[in-house]
């Protein structure tokens, strides 16, 4: 059988249609569907490895304050990826973590990035003080390439957002996006659909008027679905059977950020950011080396697959 179009929701009912455990060999040989690398369009860098100031209950790579399963990058091994992926023709980047606010060389590197390609810096908000955002606001008013932000948020109550991302940062992130909305900037605003309060059209049209009210004037908001590894997989339940190896439809596997994207940290690069911890998913130590066909052997390609994600959109 073909897999169903990006974008079809399948998850009415239950989860239990689900990916196999992450296959040890690397994702050129691993089972499941192929993957056809076709060109470099983005470039993800984990600018601050796993390194983060909350740990959100529902992280799919198990980041937090005391998590070193991979190392910040330093401005050298960030350059050296920029440098790789503005010679393979990359047409946007994102630095992602962790938290990339808590590199300490965040301003330098995002003024490399803008140098060669659109930018976009995932965070948690949390870090996005007065004197940050005025940065911000000056580095979107000089950028000659695209700057973006990306602010998790995961309600539009303290109760709905704290259950997963912790006491107290409900307020703190309102607050960034509040001073982010009267410095002129819209971020785009990421929410994990964690309950079943924050899905449906009803539940997304509420929360992009929430953001609105904050000030934003041209709110965007993204809805993602839950990703069952990590830290999830122990707060709820991870992915049970295999995908298989039937080959995807053309347009699924096409749209695959896996397809036209790669993702590089201080130990590698990965077919994706969902993927970093797992050794078998590293490609090689360069973009030349990771540049190649894969197979979808994990159990978070469930996600891409069958529920539609698609991180760089």
């Amino acid at each position: 059988m073909a897999y169903p179009r990006p974008g079809v929701d399948t998850r009415a009912g239950s989860r239990t249609t689900q990916l196999a455990a992450p296959d040890a060999r690397s994702g050129a040989e691993a089972g499941g569907p192929r993957v056809a690398f076709r060109w470099l369009e983005t470039l993800w860098i984990q600018v601050a490895g796993t390194l983060c100031n909350i740990a959100c209950r529902h992280c799919f790579v198990s980041c937090g304050p005391t998590a070193t399963q991979l190392p910040m990058m330093s401005v050298e091994e960030v350059q050296r990826a920029l440098d790789q992926g503005a010679e393979a023709g990359m047409r946007q980047v994102y630095f992602t973590g962790g938290e990339p606010f808590l590199h300490p060389e965040i301003r330098t590197l995002v003024d490399r990035a803008l140098e060669v390609a659109a930018l976009t810096v995932v965070t948690n908000g949390i870090l996005l003080d007065a004197e940050t955002v005025a940065w911000l606001a000056e580095a979107f008013a000089r950028a000659t390439s695209s700057l973006d932000l990306r602010v998790s948020l995961d309600g539009a109550t303290a109760e709905q957002n704290d259950a997963v991302r912790g006491r107290g940062t409900f307020g703190r992130i309102v607050a960034a996006l509040e001073r982010l909305g009267r410095a002129g900037l819209s971020p785009v605003v990421t929410v994990v659909e964690h309950e079943a309060g924050l899905e449906g059209a009803e539940a997304r049209a509420g929360f992009l008027a929430f953001v609105r009210s904050l000030g934003i004037e041209r709110p965007r908001v993204k809805f993602l679905p839950l990703l069952r590894i990590g830290r999830e997989e122990r707060r709820t339940h991870g992915y049970h059977g295999p995908l298989g190896d039937e080959p995807l439809l053309p347009a699924v596997e096409s749209s695959l950020l896996c397809a036209t994207g790669r993702c590089v940290t201080a130990r590698g690069v990965s077919t994706c950011p969902i993927l970093v911890e797992h050794p078998g998913a590293r490609l090689g130590s360069t973009l030349a080396e990771a540049s190649r066909d894969i197979r979808l052997g994990w159990s978070a390609c469930q996600s891409c697959v069958l529920d539609g994600l698609r991180c760089n959109t």
